[in-house]
């Protein structure tokens, strides 16, 4: 067969929808696959619960997937917005500890010892020596 004889063979709609639901599958794949990465992230289920939905997923993939979608979407989403904030929080530490002491650093340390100082915690004395310490 040459090729214009497959092309006339297989109409338009077909292939559409061909398309449509390879990717519907693939979607589908990747639904699963996040579903199993919320399961090991829990951290408020223990291993034999996790390993009953493992199981649930594997072995009846599409009703796993939408009963533990049902069951669990709420807390899957709260997952990853926790994730998001933990990684946001490591960016932002990093970078501080990168910058190291730069002058927003200086500043803040000059506020944290004028505050002592309005507490009472340091005398005059101590918080000059402080000051002159920080700003050479």
């Amino acid at each position: 067969m040459d090729l214009l004889t497959i092309a006339s063979s297989y109409p338009l709609l077909n292939l559409f929808w061909t398309i449509f639901i390879f990717f519907i599958f693939f979607l589908w794949i990747f639904i699963a696959i996040q579903c199993v990465i919320d399961i090991f992230r829990s951290h408020d289920m223990g291993g034999v619960a996790k390993a009953i939905w493992l199981i649930f997923i594997f072995f009846l993939p599409m009703l796993g997937v939408l009963i533990y979608l049902i069951a669990r979407g709420g807390k899957m989403q709260q997952h990853q917005v926790d994730a998001a904030k933990a990684q946001q929080e490591a960016f932002n530490s990093y970078v501080k500890q990168a910058a190291g002491t730069g002058a927003g650093t200086s500043a803040d340390e000059l506020a944290k010892l004028a505050d002592l100082k309005s507490q009472g915690v340091l005398t005059d004395a101590e918080f000059e020596a402080q000051k002159a310490k920080l700003l050479s």
